[in-house]
């Protein structure tokens, strides 16, 4: 491959990640006694598949994602992508926080490099992998601006192409939109899934948002706290893009809701 030539889109490939019994504790001071986070989570997510984590405040959906991400190796079970143990942080899996977390001081462009510190690229290569992501989250007209000067929104897309431009075989999503007004927070969740269908790569999105859940996953897997575990697994058997009024749509979100209704 030519310096100048960018590189191919991924595609779904290996298989997949696995999460077998997985559970964590964290440990108590003094007398406390140690808190359970996580019970016996077990999960099969398939290359390129799009899955949705419901559960309310406590029921550990970030911690899962720092697992996975390789921030915290303390647990017990094994996370395994394409049948490996997972160790540590690796270029293979990428993250979008809440908090776009962009740096103030950098351009929209540099912001999206900074995903390519580590990749072992040629910088001709790098900069055309840069550029087909800013295009890829619509951005192409911001490239020069700095995180002050677009809304936030524009933001989490800059957030979303520095989290793909690695090219990672997961990319995992803590509450991606959860501090956007509505509008915003709809218009991105479109763009989210036409983004996954373009780039075919795995995603795990973690929300609040129910009807969040039921418009991007193929599954949406519902949890439930003290300590976190999986309630139930539903799949989403509807066509893309999703129509939000429905019958099957609602009927689905509302069978959601009804687990958080019976959760004291």
């Amino acid at each position: 491959m030519s310096a100048s030539q960018p590189l191919p889109l991924s595609t779904p490939q290996g298989n997949g990640l696995r999460l077998e019994h997985i559970s964590k504790h964290f440990s108590g001071t003094g007398n406390d006694t140690p808190l359970h986070v996580l019970d016996n989570i077990q999960l099969d997510i398939a290359p390129g598949e799009f899955i949705t984590i419901v559960g309310a405040s406590g029921c550990g959906k970030s911690t899962l994602l720092r697992l996975i991400l390789g921030l915290d190796e303390e647990f017990d079970g094994r996370l395994l992508l394409d049948d490996r143990p997972i160790k540590g942080t690796g270029l293979e899996r990428g993250i979008v926080f809440q908090d776009h977390r962009l740096f103030p001081w950098l351009t929209v462009e540099q912001n999206v490099a900074v995903g390519l510190k580590n990749a072992p690229l040629t910088p001709a290569q790098k900069r055309e992998t840069v550029r087909e992501h800013i295009h890829l989250v619509g951005l192409q007209d911001f490239t020069e601006s700095y995180p002050h000067q677009i809304s936030g929104g524009m933001a989490q897309r800059v957030a979303i192409a520095r989290g793909l431009v690695n090219r990672p075989s997961v990319l995992l999503l803590d509450e991606p939109f959860g501090a956007l007004d509505a509008l915003t927070r709809t218009r991105l969740q479109r763009e989210l899934q036409n983004i996954w269908q373009q780039e075919k790569i795995t995603m795990v999105h973690v929300t609040h948002d129910v009807d969040e859940a039921v418009y991007l996953g193929d599954r949406v897997v519902v949890m439930q706290p003290h300590p976190g575990r999986i309630r139930r697994i539903l799949d989403i058997d509807l066509p893309r893009p999703r129509n939000r009024s429905d019958a099957r749509f609602i009927a689905l979100r509302d069978d959601v809701l009804s687990d958080f209704a019976e959760v004291s």
